[in-house]
């Protein structure tokens, strides 16, 4: 190759990185719905991974399909979620309790905005930086939670995630 068609490697900042393995990780998930993936890092190390999946020996939805409950909101709007799956939020925090690893002062990455129980659950653990891809269209909730709390929350990109079936 010649000096003018040689391009240079540029390496991937760490949120770069970080998040290409959140997307690795999403690749385990088994829920055609919402196949999300995360990593929770602290100085650059990673402590914990988790995926959308169902609890330990029951069945998933890419096998028996979705487990849809129907939620009426206080606005009087009507949702159905899938219910069969832990988030991979959830499953990372897990996977931490189960280990013994704190995540006090950890960086969560992941696919989309988390949601509501998520967005507590993250609070509560500790961890003060949360980098999304993207944002989810129900999200404004965490949003609004992660502020209040002091959680700094960051987006790769400004497009919404929504499912067919909210």
């Amino acid at each position: 190759m010649s000096e003018n068609t040689e391009t240079k490697y540029q390496r991937p900042s760490w949120d770069e990185y970080f998040m290409e393995i959140a997307n690795t990780v999403s690749k385990r998930a088994t829920c055609d719905r919402g196949r999300s993936g995360c990593v929770v890092v602290r100085d650059r190390q990673i402590l914990v991974t988790g995926y959308v999946g169902s609890p330990k020996g029951l069945p998933h939805c890419d096998e028996v399909g979705h487990q849809f409950k129907r939620t009426v909101h206080e606005d009087g709007t009507i949702t159905e979620h899938c219910v069969r799956t832990v988030h991979a939020e959830q499953n990372a925090i897990c996977q931490a309790a189960k280990l013994g690893i704190s995540l006090d002062g950890a960086t969560l990455y992941c696919r989309m905005t988390p949601c509501r129980v998520c967005a507590m659950l993250i609070i509560n653990c500790g961890i003060k930086r949360v980098v999304c891809e993207k944002k989810y269209h129900a999200g404004a909730e965490s949003e609004e939670m992660f502020k209040m709390a002091g959680v700094q929350l960051e987006f790769f990109s400004e497009d919404v995630v929504k499912y067919d079936r909210q």
